[in-house]
């Protein structure tokens, strides 16, 4: 089983040199540790705080008969995660971040990155000839545009990323950023392809270190090998989340998905495909009720859900948006001493 992702979120002390870091860890939490201490300041020097926060939870692809159908959950690790959301790109393809991908500075009020949101348009136009390129066949012409939105998104968070001075101790292979690209090829058909970002510290001097984010690593997960059943894809962040997927589920006989089957004979029908791995004889009119209701079933109540689909004809759509974000608390105003509030109406 690989390691329980580490991070949960960070402040970065950032001044000239970017010279402190204080973590709060995934793996500080399960064994009750305290996060690690601040670097010393240097006197002279201005600190600025920048946050970091995660998309966490699990990300549900399926490829119907007519369509691709995708569902999220967050898994609300702390305060400010972030749901992961589709994000709609160029053509017939839609992207879901996962990850470190909102960062910003609450002292100065400043954006310093919101990976999701810039997503459609991060891409570079030329590879270059030290670039390692995708093989031509694994999906024609269509290989070379993953690669170039995986290489933009690369270049992009090297930036932020670049902040982090302190050794955080990531664990090898594990995932700092994970990008999932579903959506149809001319020609060829739906793919879905996971795009994964490393975390490499070098130590520099004393306990100054350099943070650099490793290149891109690609897995064509979709469609699968010749003889392999056609099942649903699903995703967690962090890595090695304990909980079982939603195929699992169905094959333990969970009584809220034994529920949903039990209702209708569609949804039956849909969970009998689904477990032989026949997905895409399921049409995305029986599919999406289910769908809707099994997230809402599994999914926390106190965590986001959304639900979309792409089809090769329409484009994408929202069947369940993700609901407006909640204002970070740097930037809630101050009230005013004695102010009227909806908690306490004056007298």
């Amino acid at each position: 089983m690989r390691q329980r992702g580490p991070l949960l979120r960070w402040r970065l002390l950032s001044r000239v040199r970017c010279h402190a870091l204080a973590i709060a860890c995934f793996a500080a939490a399960l064994c009750g540790t305290a996060p690690r201490a601040l670097a010393q300041e240097e006197p002279g020097q201005r600190q600025e705080e920048v946050v970091a926060n995660l998309a966490a939870g699990r990300v549900v692809i399926v490829v119907l008969k007519d369509a691709i159908l995708i569902g999220t959950a967050e898994n609300p690790v702390e305060a400010q995660t972030r749901v992961p959301a589709p994000v709609q790109l160029a053509g017939l393809r839609v992207g879901v971040l996962l990850g470190a991908v909102d960062w910003f500075s609450p002292s100065s009020h400043q954006e310093v990155a919101r990976l999701d949101k810039e997503l459609p348009h991060l891409r570079v136009a030329t590879l270059f000839s030290n670039t390692p390129h995708l093989q031509q066949e694994q999906s024609g012409q269509e290989a070379v545009d993953i690669q170039s939105i995986g290489q933009g998104l690369f270049d992009r968070l090297r930036e932020p990323a670049a902040r982090l001075h302190t050794e955080i101790h990531w664990p090898e292979n594990e995932p700092f950023v994970e990008l999932l690209i579903a959506g149809f090829l001319p020609n060829y058909g739906p793919e879905v392809w996971q795009v994964t970002y490393g975390l490499r510290q070098l130590p520099a001097h004393g306990d100054f270190w350099d943070t650099r984010v490793q290149r891109p690593r690609y897995l064509q997960i979709w469609p699968p090998d010749k003889g392999q059943p056609h099942a649903l894809m699903e995703f967690r962040y962090p890595a090695g989340e304990a909980s079982p997927s939603l195929v699992d589920l169905l094959r333990q006989k969970d009584p809220r998905l034994e529920k949903i089957c039990a209702a209708d004979p569609q949804m039956k029908e849909v969970a009998e495909h689904l477990l032989a791995g026949e997905t895409p004889k399921i049409p995305a009119a029986d599919a999406v009720p289910f769908f809707r209701a099994a997230l809402e079933a599994i999914t926390p109540p106190n965590a986001r859900a959304t639900v979309s689909i792409m089809r090769a004809e329409k484009g994408f759509e929202w069947i369940l948006a993700p609901p407006p974000e909640p204002k970070k608390p740097e930037e809630e105003k101050q009230r005013e001493p004695g102010a009227p509030t909806l908690v306490k109406p004056p007298s």
